[in-house]
């Protein structure tokens, strides 16, 4: 693998996260910070606290994590949410598992409290992966963090711009007959001062299940 790893941060709104975010990557990592159209000062934080930062003013997730992959030039590229949920300390172990012969590696969120994960975010992910899993696609949550190999993901022609994407990812991962390896990956309260677009109301989880049963249907 190359001197370094580019780890795309999808942001909105995460300025009191990205510090500590930032800090907590593993040696070799760089952060690829894509913002969002945040209003509280995120793009200046990442910069100022080095981080390569990427403007998409289409709103959605997907829109922001194939605009970082599209600026990326590492080899292996991680994806990483930048709200402090997520143990960045796990990126190593799924970067090590694509140098093993995995062509897409994915983190299993395991909550570290009943508050880490609300409960109608958590039905949602059991739904989407018990159907995946029924598919032969052999995952247990549908998480936001990855490693993949930059030109295969290119090839894979993910279209999704919305939440559908790490849906969509996965079913044509599946499809291709990628191995897929699944690791855990600690699951934490997300930064105070921050909040979550998905999990942080049933209106977020319920728009973002419509946009994964989007995908579903093709």
């Amino acid at each position: 693998m190359r001197a370094h790893i580019d780890v795309v941060l999808p942001c909105l709104d995460e300025a009191a996260a990205l510090p500590a975010v930032l800090a907590g990557l593993p040696p070799g990592f760089r952060a690829i910070v894509v913002d969002n159209g945040s209003t509280d000062g995120s793009p200046e934080v990442a910069a100022r606290l080095g981080a390569k930062v990427i403007h998409e003013p289409r709103r959605g997730y997907g829109a922001a994590v194939h605009t970082g992959l599209e600026y990326s030039t590492s080899e292996v590229v991680c994806f990483l949410d930048a709200d402090g949920s997520l143990d960045a300390g796990a990126l190593p172990v799924l970067t090590n598992a694509i140098a093993d012969g995995a062509e897409l590696a994915v983190g299993r969120r395991i909550p570290v409290s009943r508050t880490a994960w609300p409960w109608h975010a958590r039905a949602g992910n059991l739904l989407l992966s018990a159907i995946l899993r029924g598919r032969r696609i052999p995952v247990h949550d549908i998480a936001p963090v990855r490693a993949v190999r930059r030109e295969a993901l290119l090839a894979l022609d993910v279209r999704d711009r919305a939440f559908g994407y790490p849906l969509e990812l996965l079913i044509k991962a599946g499809q291709t007959g990628w191995r897929i390896e699944e690791s855990d990956v600690e699951y934490r309260p997300r930064a105070a001062g921050t909040t979550s677009k998905v999990s942080g109301s049933v209106r977020g989880t319920c728009r973002a299940i419509r946009d994964m049963a989007r995908v579903l249907r093709g």
